[in-house]
């Protein structure tokens, strides 16, 4: 058991530093790098298709019939113990799968160059830096999968993360979120295939995480909504001082 928790963990891994590589690629340069071959309204089904599924499996998979669902699908009696590394494998084919799966549309509204392009690349960079310190924040085992494989390995239950609002999550409830639809907008390439990309999963981050918030009131209570009540959802207000 231990030797598969060992293999299961190096695809889990892997397939992370693939589908977060793809992602930058194709962000960054306005997903005009996909190598899909559709063209025309096949081109933008097949890219609808690609998007949807993404938010519509990775919120189920987080319901309660989710998380049954994950529990058997490795058999050997772990399952559940793997089922939050299960998770990030299954969200990390899914986004391999837009990225690569993508039909760029060949057009180009704005290609920044010189100090344009440097801010935007910087801007675009800042973006991953909040998204990694807010994955940080919210547990990094949780989020890369390491969670689930190195407890199996290790013999014992798998402990998950306690709710308590550190870092990011002291000035809003939704870092990763935010972190993410900034990364959708700060690329330095700008085209009709990063508009309709950005627009879809800006949605979905913003809508996304109610669902999320919902089984958090089921689970803390009234600690969590006084939470709501000091914490902004998404950015934090500026308030200009006299």
């Amino acid at each position: 058991m231990r030797v598969f928790a060992l293999l299961y963990g190096l695809i889990c891994h892997s397939l992370f530093a693939v589908a977060v590589g793809l992602m930058m690629w194709s962000l960054y340069h306005g997903m005009a790098s996909g190598w899909g071959r559709l063209d025309g309204d096949a081109a933008v089904a097949g890219n609808f298709l690609l998007l949807v599924q993404f938010p519509l499996i990775h919120s189920f998979l987080l319901s309660q019939r989710g998380r049954a669902l994950l529990a058997r699908l490795i058999p050997g009696g772990c399952g559940k113990e793997l089922s939050s590394t299960t998770y990030v494998i299954v969200a990390c084919l899914q986004l391999i799968l837009v990225f690569a799966a993508w039909s760029p549309s060949g057009t180009v509204w704005y290609r920044a160059e010189g100090s344009a392009r440097l801010l935007l690349t910087l801007s675009f960079a800042g973006a991953w830096v909040l998204l990694l310190r807010s994955m940080y924040d919210a547990g990094l085992a949780l989020q890369t999968g390491a969670l689930g494989w190195t407890a199996v390995f290790a013999g014992r239950k798998p402990v998950y993360p306690v709710f308590c609002p550190l870092g990011l999550f002291r000035y809003c409830r939704q870092p990763i979120y935010a972190s993410f639809a900034l990364i959708l907008w700060t690329g330095p390439v700008w085209t009709p295939d990063q508009l309709f990309i950005a627009s879809a999963w800006t949605i979905y981050a913003l809508a996304g995480p109610m669902f999320k918030e919902k089984r958090f009131e089921r689970f803390h209570g009234e600690s969590f909504r006084e939470y709501q009540r000091q914490v902004p959802y998404w950015f934090p207000p500026f308030r200009l001082k006299r």
